[in-house]
């Protein structure tokens, strides 16, 4: 669940004034005063930059560099295993909802290799990066084809599944935050950002039965490979990696259409 740190907002630069004012209303955030973090906004979009004297790099959303367009352009394309966990295979492409994007990484890989994906983020200021990013990345004529498979909406996940009145997702995403071990130092830089703002998703009991409510062929859920599953209910199998693995709940087989 978010817990309660001071953010403000900031634009770097004159330009930028006005559109800042209009995200401070609609975030209610201040536009000055201590705080914790603060949202900016600049030439290179929106970006969540935490304060201090050892504070962290600033954590944006971004689809056209960095490691994203690495994992685009040298990923591995259908033999992933996130590709395998949620199905993807020769004439199948499923319809995805990722009801914990985040950054929108995994939403961006499984529209990238053919899925429609909704997303789905709760925190408001990780929504207004995601959407940010969106945004930037539909303007590029290589990625906005990947950009328009995606879609998103913000707030919380049980409550909008429970509320579904759409065709139902073929398959339901999952990835709880967790306490990451990895070593590299981006991760470290996004966790210490996301860990006070964002908390630990003490819901995931909850999100992950209303998941399985709604998916109508499997429900996959990210954990780190040695974490217990979810509320302590064993998934139909499992694929496993160095560092994560993927309990995937089964409901029916997913066939070409």
């Amino acid at each position: 669940m978010s817990t309660a740190v001071n953010v403000r907002i900031e634009a770097l630069a004159p330009e930028f004034v006005d559109r800042v004012g209009m995200l401070a209303e609609a975030l209610g955030l201040p536009l000055a005063g201590e705080a914790e973090f603060a949202l900016q906004l600049g030439a290179g979009g929106l970006q969540l930059q935490e304060l201090g004297p050892e504070a962290a790099g600033p954590v944006r959303v971004d689809f056209l560099e960095g490691a994203v367009a690495h994992r685009r352009q040298h990923g591995g394309g259908n033999g992933q295993m996130i590709a395998k966990a949620v199905g993807i295979q020769s004439g199948v492409r499923p319809v995805v909802l990722d009801a914990t994007a985040g950054l929108g990484r995994d939403a961006f890989l499984l529209a990238q290799l053919g899925c429609r994906v909704t997303l789905i983020e709760r925190h408001p200021l990780i929504g207004a990066l995601l959407a940010d990013g969106l945004g930037r990345a539909l303007v590029d004529p290589e990625v906005a084809p990947i950009i328009e498979r995606m879609d998103l909406r913000l707030g919380n996940a049980i409550e909008l599944i429970r509320e579904w009145s759409a065709e139902p997702p073929q398959v339901i995403y999952l990835d709880p935050m967790f306490p990451h071990r990895d070593k590299t130092s981006l991760v470290k830089k996004e966790m210490r950002v996301f860990r006070p703002l964002v908390g630990s998703d003490d819901d995931a009991a909850q999100l992950l039965q209303a998941a399985l409510e709604l998916a109508t062929h499997r429900v996959v859920v990210k954990r780190p490979r040695k974490a217990p599953s979810v509320d302590g209910q064993p998934p139909g199998y499992v694929l496993e990696g160095k560092s994560s693995r993927y309990d995937i709940y089964p409901k029916k087989a997913l066939k070409a259409r």
